[in-house]
């Protein structure tokens, strides 16, 4: 039976898998993004965002806890200045796990990237305006330029036979 089997331990001993988790943790925080296997990601997810929700409430007993995990002063001031002030309305689910399709080379382990959800240029507001376009501000957009189309056309239609009229009269004289 599998009672009190909750930890993966990543094949390493206690000691050992704290200080990677950590590094791990800080590098997360410092970088916005890494790359690692898929094992240490699901990991690490279990032991990041319960720190990014402990830096919501900037206390000193609050940076003291995150500091005992994370051993990392710039880490710390990262994670309580610039990430608690972009995660401060959202209610969890801080970090996103992308799989990636290539294994890793030496082992063919399974690679993801792991990012900070509110820091990917894609998915924030500025990136959404370019990605997000719907069907029906598409159709706008047709609409006005149907719109923009038209005279233009109708101009150009114009100016067409007029060039036809002239090239006729020299062919009849």
């Amino acid at each position: 039976m599998r009672h009190g089997k909750k930890v993966n331990h990543l094949g390493r001993t206690a000691a050992h898998r704290h200080a990677l988790l950590s590094n791990m943790a800080s590098s997360l925080i410092l970088n916005k993004r890494i790359t690692t296997t898929v094992a240490k990601a699901k990991e690490l997810k279990k032991y990041v965002e319960p720190l990014i929700t402990k830096a919501k409430t900037d206390s000193t007993h609050s940076r003291r806890t995150v500091f005992a995990y994370l051993q990392n002063k710039e880490s710390v001031k990262t994670l309580f200045g610039e990430v608690a002030g972009r995660t401060a309305d959202r209610p969890g689910g801080y970090t996103r796990i992308i799989k990636l399709s290539d294994p890793r080379l030496g082992d063919a382990a399974d690679m993801c990237l792991m990012e900070l959800v509110d820091f990917n240029d894609l998915y924030t507001k500025d990136g959404s305006v370019k990605k997000a376009k719907t069907r029906r501000s598409r159709k706008g957009k047709k609409e006005e330029g149907a719109v923009e189309a038209t005279p233009t056309a109708e101009t150009s239609v114009e100016e067409k036979p007029k060039k036809a009229d002239k090239k006729t009269t020299k062919k009849k004289e």
